[in-house]
């Protein structure tokens, strides 16, 4: 796994326990694929002028703690033990600042072409070494964006095949995930 290290992450808050995975959805610009755009976002240093679409991404500081593209090719940014900005406003069974305790996969993709097989078998081996990590992380613990913020966000939105997941999700044997 590629690592880079984001400037926009901080401390978790003392005491808390990491519970929750977020997974996301990104294209920048919409509806393209290439991770330079998003890793120079995630990084801090993406040109806002390179397209008239990142105008509005101008002065936004976000991360999140893994990046699944397209080959399913991951990349880390942030620390686990690490908050990542990934959540935003967000609610998950009545607890506020999920960014708190929760862990943000971002999954190249958008609402209009379906996700890779490759980025399924890669985000639920991430996910399974997750939750061996992380014991309080159970299957309801991974969640989409859309559900800790509804109607604010919409990821990782209806292409995502949630029964495709868990199916791979099941699969995932201990040994496949020793080279995470």
């Amino acid at each position: 796994m590629r690592q880079l290290v984001s400037p926009h992450q901080n401390a978790r808050p003392a005491g808390l326990d990491i519970e929750l995975i977020v997974l996301h959805a990104i294209s920048l610009p919409d509806g393209e694929f290439d991770m330079q755009y998003v890793e120079d976002l995630f990084m801090g240093r993406l040109d806002c002028d390179a397209c008239p679409e990142f105008s509005e991404l101008k002065g936004l500081a976000v991360s999140a703690h893994f990046v699944v593209d397209r080959k399913g090719e991951m990349t880390q940014f942030v620390g686990c033990e690490d908050r990542a900005w990934h959540a935003g406003v967000s609610q998950w069974q009545g607890r506020s600042q999920c960014n708190d305790f929760a862990i943000g996969i971002e999954i190249i993709g958008d609402e209009r072409q379906p996700f890779t097989a490759a980025q399924y078998r890669e985000t639920a081996r991430l996910c399974r070494y997750l939750m061996r990590r992380y014991p309080l992380i159970r299957r309801e613990n991974i969640v989409g964006h859309q559900d800790i913020a509804p109607g604010r966000k919409w990821d990782p939105g209806r292409q995502w095949d949630w029964h495709h997941f868990n199916r791979s999700l099941s699969h995932i044997r201990h040994d496949q995930l020793e080279v995470l």
